[in-house]
């Protein structure tokens, strides 16, 4: 039944600031960018690598998010990179802090976490 994850979609508090963000920093195109005035909203599409993947939205007074990621919900979102070190140093770049690097317990790869601009945990995941 289900084929694949289609998207994700995010919320955020300030849109120019996250779009800047998602497209600058983390490298993902726009594929179609729209307001909608009866909601107030922006809905921003994006591609990476020529794949969907992300529905960054933005609306008046939006609720904080509740807690970090074990709150209910969604958790975070994670990308693969091929190496780790080297998108690191390319957010650190960027002015992006990541977590130390951790291995995951069970499938043995590596990876780190930061935050996009409202403190959305994003993962990179080595492959």
């Amino acid at each position: 039944m289900l084929k694949s994850i289609h998207h994700v979609a995010v919320i955020c508090s300030d849109y120019e600031r996250s779009k800047r963000f998602y497209t600058e920093v983390l490298g993902m195109e726009i594929l179609a960018e729209n307001y909608r005035p009866d909601r107030k909203s922006n809905k921003l599409d994006l591609i990476l690598n020529g794949v969907y993947c992300v529905e960054l939205f933005s609306f008046p007074d939006p609720p904080k998010r509740v807690s970090r990621p074990e709150a209910r919900g969604l958790r975070h979102m994670a990308f693969s990179v091929e190496n780790i070190e080297s998108a690191i140093s390319e957010l650190a770049l960027k002015g992006v802090t990541c977590e130390p690097v951790r291995i995951d317990e069970f499938t043995g790869k590596r990876f780190t976490f930061f935050e996009d601009p409202d403190g959305l945990p994003i993962e990179l995941v080595e492959i």
